[in-house]
Formats: structure tokens, C-alpha cells, sequence
């Protein structure tokens, strides 16, 4: 806290400033101290207007008993409070500041009536039934992932869970971990996320609404599904549908090919598996959607931050991990599909500034709302006019490129998309989507006599495996060389011996560590000597 020319600067994100303390009123002001209580703590300020302006308080001894007698009298239980009085220039203020309690919910309690308050941005709102589910199960150490049902494992299999195991971790599955995962108790019964992961899954939540819509906003759709079922198979469902109403053009470099994607899909994978885990499972009639526009992807799900805040009002690279589903998180870990140190805002963002095509203003961007929480994917192929021809894209990204017009031959020959005919130029795939084809592209172009940009000395292509190793880099610039081998179906040593050799030639480097760095294409390489 700080006082600046007779204002106070609050350096907490959760306060409230009271010009006087209204003794009549005490529920104005007794909510914010069950609030604050209930979810990441906070200070209400006496003698201060709304402006920030200290006026000062004429008997702030008197205010302070009155506000310790209230607390004690109306709250249930009574939070950790401190009174803290504070001078300037001959005016006095008063602190109430209250910490973030373990014992919620912390109730207002008045004519035999029990009402727990929340913190929604700057406002503290009466709990609803969900809210006050989880700050009950947050008061006895519980979590809804990990409440056991009365369901008996033995009745269900886990083998899509098993499957996907082995896949992801290369090892063999032991029915021992469901017990160790937290997915089983100890006496053979189900917990809720051992429900949401079971083959046949019956919970009613467990959904996702996949939409791709005309234009920029609801209006007409193309494609709209539903499915039900578990969470590995709703990731799945989820991914495929996005990759099915996306595209990926390609522009021909000196030696290689250069894909140039719409989104990364590493972020967009992030996203959802962070939808999925950390959706309040409480809200019965809820479920992520996965809305799909011409310039955007955006995710959405109930259940907006666990600590009340608004994730818009924070610096991603400092909100700490706070998981409402620890089972779940754990579950999905385990499968490889994110890190335990709960990074998944930040990795989002750095996956997308890896594209060769990105733009700054073009980062995902995230929002909360009093009982959700948004994901948003920008079109990196998509500016105010539309979608932006891959040429334009392609000079952009590579600086050595012939700066004549391209005609629509050699168009042909130097850039691609993918598509159903080879002969469509990037543009065209966005009637074609519009016509609600599922499948999207699938034919590339398959060679071309030209090399971009260098007509007279043509250079060596780096091969298929280096080419696959640069189409996965594109794709996840955080996969390690192991993950590499293993889709390619050789040893490591023989892709890092590539990798070594498309440092060497310029067009793949490394950023941050080995183990928990990415991959770079670098655009304009050397070309081979």
C-alpha cells in the first residue's frame, strides 16, 4: 500500500475503500469480509472515498471495536482479520485486512438467515449452489474430483484409458495405478474423476459442443456436434473436429518445405486439455464449447479462477497453479498431456509466437466472467480484409522472396495449402469449408521444378525424415527428439543426427534448456555448402 499526493494506492487486487463505517448497514460491509474470506483474502479501508481520497476517520478507536464486535458476533466462523490504524498528515484510516481462510465457507449470519459471499472482480455476490459446493469441499481439504462414489470399479473398464497410456508413455499399464491416480478408493468404489474416465462414461457434464460457425459470429452454422463420453475420448472428439474446420498453407523454401498453419496446434491441444481439467465439474447443466469462427477458435467452460480474480486483470506469468480437479490434472500428467508445474497459460502464448507466421496482437488471450472462463485462438492467416493470400503470408515471413507478381502458375508451383485439388490457391479453401467439408485438406502439393526464391543455383532437398522433423516442429515446438523417433519409427540417434544437420544448415535452432525448450524453424537459412 502506498499513499501518493492524499490518495492511497492499494497494492491488492481484492479491497474495498468505505469513506465512513455505517453502523446501521453492517451487512454492506460484513459480505466483503466473508468474501474475502472465502476466497483469496483482502482490505477494506474506513476513511477513504471512492476516489482513493483519504477524509479520515473522527474516532477510529470506537470504529475498530465496533468492527472486531460485528465480526465476532455475525460471521460463522470467524475469519483471521487484523485491525491495522494508519496515519497521515494528521488524518487516521483503518485496515481491515482478512486473510484467506481454510475453514470456508465463511457465512453472514443475521435474523436466522446463513448466506456465504464470494469474490467476483471487484465485487463480492452471494454464493450460488456451485460456489458453495466448492467452498465446502475447499473447507474440509476435499476436492469434487476426488469424492468416492458408490459405484463399484469391478463393473467398469478402463481400457481407452489403458490404450492411451501405453501410447503416450511407451509403457506397459498396471491396473494398480487407477488406486495410485486417485481414479479408485481403496475399498474397489469409483471417485468422480474415476467416473469421468471410465470407457462406457455416464456422467451427465462430460460433454462437448463443437460448432463451426459462418463468418465472424453466431449466426449460421456449418457443423455442429455433440459428444458425450469420456475425457480422453472428448480431447480426442475435440481435436479432430478443430483440425477438420482449420487449414495449413505451405510455401516453398530453397530446400525445404515451410508450413504456414492458421493455429498451432500444440496451443490449441493446451487449451483444450486445460478447458477439460479445470472446468467446475459441479455445474450439471455445463460443458466446454469449442466455437470455430473465420478469424478465431474460442474455447469456453464453466467455472471462472479459483480465487475469484479475473484471469484478464493478471499477468499470466505470474498466477500461480491453483487446480480445482487435482485427480483429473494428475490423470492427464501422467498421460503426457501436460506439465505438473501448471504452465499451461504461458505455454500457450510461446507455441503460437513460434509460428513462422505469427503477429504480435495475434497471442491467445484469455477472459473470465462471473462463471466461465475463455480461451481465445486468433487466425494467423486472417486480417480485416479476410483471409490473407498465402503469397502475402509467405512474403512476409521470408524476406528473400522474388518481389515481382506471381502469376496463378507459378502460384501452383511455389505455394500450397491443403487441400482437396492441388489446384486451389490458399483463398479457395475458405469457400470450401464454408460448404462444411469435415475432412478439409488432404491433398499437398507434391513437387515442384522451381525452388522459391532460388531459380538458378537450386539447392538439395534435406530429405523426408528432416522434412517430417521440420512439419513436427512446426506443429509442437516443445516435442523432444524421443517423441520424434518414436512417430517416425526410427532410433533417436538418427533424428538427432538430422537435427544436428539442420542446425548446421541454419533452419532449426534451439531456445531454453533441452528438456523444456522449444524448436525454431529459422526462416531464411543457409543453404547447404
Amino acid at each position: 500500500m502506498q499513499i501518493h499526493n492524499n490518495t492511497l494506492i492499494a497494492e491488492c487486487s481484492s479491497y474495498d475503500f468505505k469513506e465512513m463505517l455505517e453502523r446501521k448497514k453492517v451487512k454492506s460491509w460484513l459480505k466483503s469480509v466473508s468474501a474475502f474470506a472465502n476466497t483469496n483474502g483482502g482490505s477494506l479501508f474506513y476513511g477513504v472515498n471512492d476516489d482513493g481520497v483519504i477524509v479520515g476517520l473522527e474516532n477510529p478507536q470506537a470504529d475498530a471495536d465496533f468492527i472486531s464486535e460485528m465480526i465476532k458476533a455475525r460471521l460463522d466462523p470467524v475469519p483471521d482479520v487484523q485491525l491495522i490504524p494508519i496515519e497521515h498528515e494528521g488524518r487516521t484510516l483503518l485496515e481491515v485486512k482478512v486473510k484467506a481462510g481454510t475453514l470456508t465457507p465463511y457465512y453472514y449470519y443475521q435474523d436466522g438467515t446463513r448466506t456465504a459471499y464470494t469474490r467476483v472482480g471487484n465485487e463480492s455476490v452471494e454464493c450460488n449452489s456451485q460456489q458453495l459446493l466448492s467452498l465446502v469441499l475447499k473447507g474440509t481439504h476435499m476436492t469434487w474430483d476426488s469424492l468416492p462414489t458408490q459405484v463399484d470399479a469391478s463393473k467398469h473398464s478402463f481400457i481407452i484409458l489403458a490404450n492411451t497410456f501405453r501410447e503416450q508413455t511407451h509403457q506397459e499399464w498396471n491396473d494398480k495405478y487407477l488406486e495410485s491416480f486417485g481414479l479408485v478408493t481403496p475399498d474397489g468404489k469409483l471417485t468422480n474423476a474415476g467416473l469421468l474416465f471410465v470407457d462406457n462414461c455416464t456422467v451427465f457434464q462430460s460433454r462437448i459442443f463443437c460448432t463451426r460457425w459462418t463468418g465472424l459470429y453466431k449466426d449460421d452454422a456449418i457443423s455442429s456436434v455433440e459428444h458425450r463420453a469420456n475425457l480422453v475420448l472428448l480431447l480426442k472428439y475435440g481435436m479432430d473436429f478443430i483440425k477438420n474446420y482449420t487449414m495449413s498453407g505451405w510455401v516453398k523454401m530453397p530446400n525445404y518445405r515451410l508450413n504456414l498453419p492458421d493455429y498451432s496446434d500444440r496451443a490449441i491441444f493446451e487449451g483444450l486439455v486445460n478447458h477439460l481439467i479445470h472446468r467446475d465439474y459441479t455445474v450439471m447443466g455445463g460443458e466446454v464449447h469449442i466455437d470455430i469462427y473465420d478469424d478465431r477458435v474460442e474455447l469456453v467452460s464453466p467455472g471462472a479462477m479459483l480465487d475469484g480474480t479475473q484471469i484478464q486483470d493478471r499477468d499470466i506469468y505470474k498466477v500461480p497453479s491453483m487446480r480445482r480437479n487435482p485427480v483429473i490434472a494428475d490423470v492427464f500428467t501422467q498421460l503426457d498431456y501436460m506439465e505438473k508445474r501448471g504452465s499451461g497459460l504461458r505455454k500457450m502464448r510461446e507455441l503460437t509466437e513460434k509460428l513462422p507466421n505469427f503477429l504480435q496482437g495475434k497471442e491467445p488471450q484469455y477472459q473470465t466472467e462471473a462463471t466461465s472462463f475463455y480461451t481465445t485462438f486468433y487466425n494467423l492467416n486472417w486480417n480485416e480484409s479476410g483471409r490473407i493470400p498465402v503469397e502475402d503470408v509467405a512474403n512476409r515471413v521470408n524476406s528473400t522472396l522474388e518481389k515481382s507478381p506471381v502469376s496463378e502458375a507459378s502460384s501452383v508451383e511455389k505455394f500450397g495449402v491443403n487441400s482437396k485439388s492441388s489446384e486451389k490457391t490458399f483463398g479457395d479453401m475458405q469457400e470450401s469449408s464454408e460448404k462444411g467439408s469435415e475432412k478439409g485438406s488432404e491433398i499437398m502439393q507434391k513437387g515442384s521444378e522451381k525452388k522459391f526464391g532460388d531459380s538458378k543455383n537450386k539447392s538439395k532437398s534435406i530429405g523426408k525424415t528432416a522434412q517430417k522433423i521440420i512439419d513436427f516442429v512446426i506443429s509442437d515446438p516443445s516435442m523432444s527428439a524421443e517423441a520424434m523417433a518414436y512417430k517416425i519409427g526410427i532410433s533417436s540417434r538418427a533424428v538427432e543426427k538430422h537435427i544436428s544437420k539442420l542446425r548446421s544448415m541454419g533452419i532449426l535452432s534451439r531456445e531454453g534448456a533441452d528438456h523444456g525448450g522449444y524448436w525454431r524453424i529459422i526462416v531464411n537459412p543457409q543453404t547447404e555448402q
